[in-house]
C-alpha cells in the first residue's frame, strides 16, 4: 500500500513512496547505494540489483538516467519508492538494445540502502 499519492515532478517523472525511510537524505553530490528492479511498462524485468553489493552512484552528476537523478532526490535511507520514468528521462529514442526498446517508459522499484 502506498503511503502517499503519486507525485509528478517537472519533466514527467512520477514518484510513489511505498516506505519513507528514517536515515540520511539522498542529496545531489552524495554517493548513494541502491537496490532496484527495472521493468518495462509491459512488466518485463530488464535489470535488477536485489542482493549482493548495492549499486552505487553519485546523485545529480549524470552517472545514471535523468529519471533516477530526479526521482531519488530527497529519499531517506530505508525508503522505498516506485519511479515511473518517461522515455525522455530514461533511454529516449535510442532505447538500450536489446532489452529496452526505443521510446520506452520505465518503471523502477528502488530502495535507498546507503548514503556516503
Amino acid at each position: 500500500m502506498l503511503i502517499n499519492e503519486p507525485k509528478t515532478l517537472p519533466g514527467g517523472v512520477v514518484i510513489e513512496d511505498k516506505t519513507v525511510g528514517s536515515g540520511s537524505v539522498a542529496k545531489s553530490g552524495k554517493k548513494i547505494g541502491m537496490r532496484y528492479i527495472g521493468r518495462l511498462k509491459n512488466g518485463k524485468v530488464f535489470d535488477s540489483n536485489t542482493k549482493g553489493k548495492p549499486f552505487f552512484f553519485t546523485l545529480g552528476k549524470g552517472e545514471v538516467i535523468k529519471g533516477w537523478d530526479e526521482g531519488i532526490q530527497g529519499m531517506l535511507v530505508g525508503g522505498e519508492r516506485v519511479l515511473t520514468i518517461p522515455a525522455a528521462k530514461g533511454y529516449g529514442k535510442r532505447g538500450a538494445p536489446p532489452d529496452i526498446p526505443p521510446n520506452s517508459e520505465l518503471i523502477f522499484e528502488v530502495k535507498l540502502v546507503e548514503v556516503k
